[in-house]
């Protein structure tokens, strides 16, 4: 600038930005709060947005701290790379353009699918004319007979199914995928890395809800989606620059701090998860209780082929033993510690009523086939001590009876 002294309104503009990266390395990463970034010259710039050299240029094609959280989740997931998303259901969203869906296109789904997943087919696909068709995941031998009859582009399940709590042969899914020349994504929210690593399995692309155990902490939403291999990875990239459904680095921040503690929040939940369910179990104001450590024969041997041995998760459902919308209502309304929430997989323990909330748009006769009574209560077990957690539940159990 010549020496010339700036005015004081362009000083405010400029003063303290661009000083450079200081000599020591930060122990945590850094939220990088920057939409754009900027080179020495043109020629660097040219080369970053050609790939002949690494670098970003623009936060909705990549971050640094967008970067942390997804080699993060690499690392733990495994595959050829992880990208991160603004939600879940953004991630689910890109996964399925991935996997090359298009009009005409078939999608074998679980029967126990999330609610939201069910409408994101059934309303956005559909009206593209994606055609899609759910099937009992855990009768394999109806499971294969439909992908051979229907020929599926993209098959699609989860881990533990939502709210039932079905965990699903992942191994047996893929190779019938496979066998018919579909592509196989699984949901494995709430599974998380830790109890669960789908692709080692078989399958082609992993999705979770950040927003529940690798966030973890009631505060942050986001998606990531693991692909297991380039093509698809790429087209993820694509997806994410196109459509513009990133994750912030605010949230990214948030999503890599709760990670840390993944391992120690899990093995508290499913702890306390496997606690509450045996005692509820044989409590008998509860008409039963859905919980994959509860299964017996080929159920049983699917879980412990499927998840960490000795765990089976931190969510339990509980159907009142009246079995009535009336009767949750008053259980839920009575409890004073467990938290009535519309998600999951936080650090409290909460409860929640998936006829009135993420089943909300199923039909009642469906929800009635699939299982889910109006009773149905679904608890993500926190990490409080497990006897405050039993004496709350306790006195509303009580209250729903009253």
């Amino acid at each position: 600038m010549g020496g010339k002294q700036l005015n004081i309104a362009t000083q405010l503009v400029h003063a303290g930005e661009r000083l450079g990266l200081p000599a020591a390395l930060p122990v945590s990463t850094p939220i990088y709060a920057s939409s754009t970034f900027t080179y020495g010259s043109m020629a660097d710039v040219d080369k970053v947005f050609s790939g002949e050299m690494p670098g970003y240029v623009y936060t909705r094609y990549a971050n640094p701290t967008l970067a942390a959280l997804e080699s993060a989740m690499h690392a733990l997931e495994g595959g050829f790379a992880a990208s991160a998303f603004g939600s879940g259901m953004a991630a689910l969203h890109a996964a399925l353009l991935a996997c090359d869906i298009a009009p005409g296109v078939t999608v074998l789904a679980s029967q126990d699918l999330y609610g939201a997943t069910i409408g994101l087919l059934n309303t956005v696909f559909a009206s593209f004319d994606v055609n899609t068709i759910t099937t009992d995941y855990s009768d394999l031998g109806e499971l294969e007979r439909k992908a051979r009859e229907t020929r599926p582009r993209i098959m699609i399940a989860e881990t533990i199914s939502n709210p039932l709590l079905k965990v699903c042969d992942l191994a047996r899914s893929a190779e019938i995928a496979h066998a018919v020349g579909a592509r196989l994504i699984v949901d494995n929210t709430f599974a998380t890395p830790y109890l669960c690593r789908p692709l080692e399995l078989g399958a082609d692309v992993v999705v979770h809800s950040a927003t529940k155990y690798i966030g973890g902490h009631g505060d942050v939403m986001g998606g990531i989606v693991i692909a297991r291999e380039e093509p698809q990875h790429n087209a993820l990239r694509s997806i994410m620059k196109l459509a513009g459904g990133i994750m912030s680095p605010y949230d990214a921040h948030e999503i890599l701090r709760g990670l840390k503690t993944l391992a120690l929040r899990v093995e508290r939940q499913c702890a306390n998860a496997q606690t509450i369910a045996t005692k509820l179990s044989a409590d008998r104001r509860v008409a039963r209780v859905h919980y994959p450590a509860l299964a017996t024969g080929d159920a049983r041997r699917v879980l412990e082929r499927m998840l960490r041995p000795h765990h089976a998760g931190a969510m339990v459902a509980i159907e009142i033993a009246n079995n009535t919308r009336e009767g949750a209502f008053r259980f839920m309304d009575a409890l004073r510690l467990v938290v009535r929430s519309t998600s999951l997989g936080d650090v409290f323990t909460s409860a929640m009523n998936p006829a009135t909330s993420s089943h909300r748009d199923v039909a009642p006769a469906r929800r009635r086939a699939l299982g889910i009574t109006d009773g149905l209560v679904r608890l993500s077990i926190g990490i409080e001590h497990v006897d405050d957690i039993l004496a709350d539940l306790d006195q509303a159990l009580d209250a729903s009876a009253a």
